[in-house]
């Protein structure tokens, strides 16, 4: 892929981010809106190192929301956008699709949901 492939699939994830944020009841907005996301084309070497998949779409790092300021980490959510890109097979509005699942599969990492109760919420 290409810089101006992965500028409009950058500009859509940040156009499809500030509308999920906008849908949001305000009781979880509140508790989301401060933690950046940060979109990267893919892991890196460091973290696939780390042990992050490759092929993940995304990734919350830092504490999550009831246990706040006990890990030194900052909050932050990151979106592959190129993983992304492929889970949707190339079709951009299943892009927009994965790109909010993902982003609300994270966020339910931050308020504390395990990848059951994420299941359970059609979000894993």
């Amino acid at each position: 892929m290409h810089d101006a492939h992965w500028s409009l699939l950058r500009d859509i994830a940040t156009e499809e981010t500030a509308r999920l944020i906008g849908r949001l009841p305000p009781q979880i907005r509140t508790k989301i809106q401060d933690i950046p996301i940060i979109f990267e084309k893919l892991p890196g070497p460091a973290l696939v190192a780390d042990g992050v998949e490759p092929d993940v779409m995304g990734l919350f790092v830092g504490d999550d929301f009831p246990h706040e300021l006990t890990d030194p980490m900052p909050t932050e959510i990151f979106l592959f956008l190129f993983n992304i890109w492929d889970e949707a097979d190339a079709q951009m509005p299943v892009f927009r699709h994965e790109v909010r699942k993902t982003l609300l599969h994270e966020w339910g990492h931050y308020l504390g949901l395990d990848e059951n109760e994420l299941d359970e919420r059609d979000l894993a």
